[in-house]
């Protein structure tokens, strides 16, 4: 038999256009980027480039959505990149140019979609490829996306459904995309029972990656996905969002502490549940006034963030305009020690939380190093000690350890005495082997 080919054998570091650009972005702003993270970022792992939500519309222009508004598309019912933003796909090349300049800087390429089906290649009836029936026919009118107005769900059970699937896969593949998110898919409400969205339509999208014979990425969204659907997703999908959209909010990352324990021991190599982007950085360029922000969370709330993240091994996608990183946002994303964490730990779970402080730990794949995280996420200062015996640790009395935040060698004492600021935290690479 031959040895499985993994698309996502560890959690997928990249960054998406979404959080700076909205449903806006262009190619200079998407390529522009892709510069930046192979000159500054590629070294330490970083590699998808990912464009999000909107860019078959030639008249995006903001985090928000035009209702009914005319998209690009093909004589087929597939979505095409439009041609005003995205000047290299003019002639029928679609993304094919932009991916093979980013795979030229050896990075990969990945694009959003929404589920379904044009609401308008439904109400003019167009063909699909590969099959006789029409846009019509597959259409489940239904099924609607409560947020967007472009498309309409597909209706798994008749002729020309997966063959619509299948085509569009099959397009995405000649571009040369390597990562797909799908949205409007991954809520809560999605399941067996659901109407219209759900199972049936991953089924397709999974089965039709398969069919179109490049590797992809697949990537669900939004959450909160159901912890009871685990297996249904470890099955069809690597990438499900735990969450709904996560900005630069503090009640935003305080919650995301109970999300993380209740799907903790879930990902595994190729399946990874995922805490949603990274609001790093600069933010919202499009905003009318001001010209976007700095991500409001603080620098303890930064590392808080990026420490959580990559304890729990959730896939990093950063959403801030990487050219205007400050000093401090590149140290975050380049943290060797962090980053190792993220790539090689393994069983990571929550030991402790009491009057939130919160404690985590996982263990090197050797098993000779274990990473501990002292979360305060209160509003008061914590005064607590570092016992072992607490840590499921055994040691004596002390342990080589480094500060994973700055770098500094130290020999941590059992019963050591530690405060912690409001939202903050400690974190420590030890060594335990004997």
């Amino acid at each position: 038999m031959a040895e499985k080919t993994y698309v996502a054998k560890r959690p997928p570091m990249g960054w998406n256009s979404w959080d700076c650009y909205g449903a806006s972005v262009n190619e200079e702003q998407l390529l522009g980027n892709a510069r930046y993270m192979a000159e500054h970022l590629k070294e330490f792992g970083w590699e998808y480039v990912v464009c999000d939500i909107q860019w078959y519309e030639p008249t995006a222009d903001s985090h928000w959505y035009h209702k009914f508004t005319e998209l690009e598309m093909d004589e087929y019912s597939r979505l095409i990149p439009a041609v005003n933003r995205f000047p290299s796909s003019a002639g029928g090349k679609g993304f094919g140019p932009i991916a093979k300049e980013i795979h030229d800087m050896g990075l990969k390429f990945g694009i959003h979609i929404m589920r379904g089906i044009p609401r308008q290649a439904v109400h003019r009836n167009t063909h699909l490829l590969g099959t006789t029936a029409t846009a019509r026919d597959i259409a489940q009118t239904g099924s609607i996306c409560m947020w967007n107005t472009d498309m309409y769900g597909v209706d798994a059970s008749v002729m020309g459904a997966q063959e619509y699937y299948n085509s569009i896969f099959e397009m995405y593949a000649e571009w040369g995309v390597d990562y797909v998110k799908v949205d409007d898919i991954a809520r809560v409400d999605v399941g067996p029972e659901a109407p219209g969205a759900g199972f049936s339509e991953i089924a397709m999208i999974k089965k039709a990656i398969e069919n179109c014979g490049r590797p992809m990425v697949l990537s669900l969204s939004p959450g909160p996905a159901r912890v009871d659907q685990k297996d249904f997703l470890l099955e069809n999908a690597n990438m499900w969002r735990m969450t709904d959209d996560f900005w630069d909010k503090w009640e935003h990352l305080y919650g995301m502490f109970e999300r993380c324990h209740a799907w903790e021991g879930i990902g595994c190599k190729d399946h990874w549940p995922d805490c949603d982007m990274l609001p790093l950085g600069k933010l919202c360029l499009i905003e009318k006034e001001g010209g976007g922000h700095y991500t409001s969370f603080t620098k303890d709330e930064q590392r808080v963030l990026m420490t959580l993240w990559c304890m729990f091994r959730s896939p990093l996608m950063f959403g801030g305009e990487m050219r205007e990183n400050d000093d401090f946002t590149l140290e975050l994303m380049t943290n060797t020690r962090l980053l190792d964490m993220h790539r090689y730990g393994r069983k990571a779970r929550q030991i402790s939380r009491e009057d939130d402080l919160v404690v985590w730990k996982s263990l090197s794949k050797d098993g000779k190093k274990a990473y501990v995280a002292f979360f305060n996420i209160s509003e008061e200062k914590k005064k607590f000690k570092i016992r072992f015996k607490d840590l499921e640790i055994k040691a004596k009395n002390e342990l080589p350890a480094a500060n994973m935040w700055t770098g500094e060698g130290l020999t941590l004492k059992n019963k050591t005495q530690v405060e912690l600021k409001p939202h903050s935290v400690l974190c420590y690479e030890l060594g335990i082997s004997e």
